[in-house]
């Protein structure tokens, strides 16, 4: 699309989108992937100093697509959820793993240390070495959070029950990285099958990807996935099932919206975060209770 794009040109194309079959699905792109697309529009045009378009008549194309769709009981109608990882299912995700491998080891601190700090799965591959630093009370993870851009000083105490305490877990990662000669650089890398840090990737004689061998954020969602699916847990589960995960159970627990707003990262305010708290709240917080 040529910058900058009118409105009745964004118009047009979230009108094409619902009725053009993506390669990847042989179907339209359900509203919530047009929806993600308007805003990539719109931040685009502010990274290029430019005045965003107007996008109501996108979003108006977009509403009428949704009630299309769930008068016709399309499942697309419905925004996807990540299912949320509860202190069960990370029990049981865990379970499985060699935590005497490197790649155990590694496999944990990212469920542990991804749930604890209430991660996305981009700002969990970002972590490097030095930005986790034990303390007394447990370890301190500087995160940055790429939504409000800015990093969080983010406090992570120690468990009560050391086969999921995060920072149990991280320190023995960041010793077994250590004795590797890695003191530094990416605290999640990749490992090869053999249980050896992984070379850097290479596609026709020339590096791709992390010199270092980070994780992307999509490797660090598929652990999330393939772990859950090893555990045979049910629903639709991603790298961000740790942060809706976290938030479900914080609310739980009876902590306040603005500590675990702050503690993951969220903007004050936040419409993600507040959707969580109300799916934590429907039957502790249920307004038919007692009539």
């Amino acid at each position: 699309m040529a910058l900058p794009a009118t409105a009745q040109t964004v118009t047009e194309y979230a009108s094409h989108l619902t009725i053009t079959s993506s390669a990847k699905t042989g179907r339209p792109l359900a509203p919530s992937s047009i929806e993600r697309a308007l805003t990539a529009i719109r931040s685009m045009h502010k990274a290029a100093d430019l005045t965003a378009p107007e996008t109501s008549g996108a979003r108006k194309v977009l509403a009428g697509r949704r009630e299309e769709l769930a008068l016709a009981h399309d499942p697309a109608a419905k925004v996807r959820k990540a299912t949320p990882a509860l202190p069960a299912e990370i029990r049981r995700m865990l379970a499985p793993l060699d935590r005497a491998s490197l790649a155990g080891m590694r496999d944990a601190v990212l469920v542990l240390l991804g749930y604890a700090t209430a991660a996305r799965s981009s700002e969990l591959a970002a972590l490097n070495i030095g930005d986790v630093a034990e303390t007394a009370e447990g370890l301190v993870a500087t995160v940055y959070r790429r939504k409000i851009k800015k990093h969080t000083e983010t406090a992570v105490p120690y468990g009560s029950n050391p086969a999921t305490c995060p920072v149990r877990a991280t320190r023995a990662l960041v010793a077994a990285l250590a004795d590797r000669g890695r003191a530094a650089g990416p605290l999640l890398v990749r490992i090869d099958r053999h249980g050896r840090l992984a070379p850097p990737l290479t596609r026709r004689g020339k590096t791709i990807g992390d010199m270092d061998g980070r994780m992307t954020a999509e490797a660090v969602a598929d652990v999330v996935t393939r772990l859950a699916a090893a555990a045979k847990l049910s629903g639709d589960w991603s790298g961000h099932s740790l942060r809706r995960g976290f938030a479900t159970a914080a609310r739980r627990q009876g902590h306040a919206l603005e500590r675990i707003g702050r503690h993951g990262g969220w903007a004050d305010g936040s419409r993600a975060l507040l959707g969580y708290l109300e799916d934590a709240d429907q039957w502790t917080e249920n307004p038919v209770v007692g009539l």
